[in-house]
């Protein structure tokens, strides 16, 4: 039998030492381990309403045309956005979901002579997509959780092609202020690009709201990324975008794979864009429920990272792990965030009020056994 190992140290250095990202539980497999049948989960920051009416019914549509392959341009969707975001279409690039807009930035961007900035706690694809490419991540500590902007600017060198920034960021659920987050990016040197990833950003409901198309005229190293899988409910489809000067969406076109967006998934995210309804419907579902897990934690004695997301990771004051797994024997399904550095938080989904008090209710429990 041949050595294994001769395939593996055949892979790009990168490669050969990275950890594939490992995504919540799925319920499918959780009955099978523990042969449960009522499982609600809480662990994707997927949206408990499911998709819209508007976009199922654009599904249905779809489907007779299956056998041919998907408008490679996504035209229909990228005029859509366009004229929400009173954009032109030659800004726009479409991904199958926002993740691999982050992949095509760094394909396009980044070589093992470069460095990526980006901070400790942010979305665990950042380090991913640069260690495949061999380029060097420089991780700043984080300042309350989230992003320390000062000491990200001053760790930029001329080596630095890339700075990911997550608002509000996953998995702590931090924002950052419009006028920080701006004066930032104009400090930037024109050679980086900044990655705004704003997967989040339908969620904000503060006064300090999301408001970042505007500086795509004066930041030309600037690239938005916005996704359809948390609040519109599309995560199976994968269908996320990248906002743009025409010159970097060109650039990431020149690196997209043809059809990289199916056509159901082109189809449901133009018909979810105009579903206003379903939009707000699922934002005061996230309002009310971010407020009825934090009541519950208070009551339970707990803390909780204050979140502008559809999640929020509530500080257990203990090792987060075992709690996590008496949570999946009574079939409740949540995030451990050991790996982003914060082994004493679980970070939870906000579901609906019906699966909010299931899972209070679990973890009241649990507590009072621990």
């Amino acid at each position: 039998m041949k050595n294994t190992n001769t395939i593996y140290s055949l892979a790009v250095a990168g490669v050969q030492q990275l950890i594939p990202y490992k995504a919540g539980k799925p319920i499918e497999e959780l009955e099978r381990e523990l042969g449960l049948t009522q499982i609600i989960k809480l662990a994707s920051n997927e949206n408990p309403l499911g998709p819209g009416k508007k976009a199922l019914e654009a599904i249905q549509s779809a489907l007779a045309e299956l056998a041919l392959y998907p408008d490679g341009s996504g035209f229909h969707l990228k005029h859509a956005l366009a004229e929400k975001y009173a954009l032109n279409a030659d800004q726009i690039t479409l991904g199958n979901g926002s993740n691999e807009i982050l992949e095509l930035v760094a394909r396009a961007f980044l070589t093992p002579e470069l460095e990526v900035v980006f901070s400790q706690h942010a979305f665990a694809v950042y380090p991913i997509v640069t260690q495949a490419v061999g380029a060097t991540a420089v991780v700043i500590p984080a300042l309350h959780y989230g992003h320390d902007l000062e000491a990200m600017l001053q760790a930029v060198t001329e080596k630095t092609r890339l700075v990911f920034i997550a608002n509000p960021n996953n998995p702590t659920g931090t924002l950052l202020t419009q006028a920080s987050l701006e004066q930032f990016i104009g400090a930037l040197p024109d050679t980086v690009v900044c990655v705004l990833d704003e997967a989040y950003f339908e969620f904000v409901n503060t006064v300090e709201t999301v408001n970042s198309i505007g500086w795509l005229k004066k930041f030309p190293n600037l690239i938005i990324t916005r996704t359809f899988s948390k609040a519109y409910g599309l995560a199976g489809l994968r269908v996320g975008y990248g906002l743009s000067s025409p010159e970097i969406a060109d650039i990431l076109n020149r690196v997209r794979q043809p059809f990289n967006n199916n056509s159901l998934a082109l189809a449901a995210a133009k018909a979810a864009l105009a579903d206003d309804e379903h939009l707000q419907r699922t934002i005061s579902n996230n309002t009310q429920g971010m407020q009825q897990l934090t009541e519950g934690f208070k009551s339970l004695g707990l803390e909780w990272i204050p979140s502008a997301g559809n999640f929020v990771s509530v500080d257990l004051k203990r090792a987060g792990q075992p709690i996590y797994e008496a949570l999946l024997r009574k079939g409740v399904i949540v995030r451990p965030v050991g790996n982003y550095e914060l082994p004493n938080h679980l970070r939870i989904s906000i579901g609906t009020h019906a699966e909010n008090e299931l899972f209070l209710q679990a973890l009241t429990d649990i507590l009072a056994h621990v």
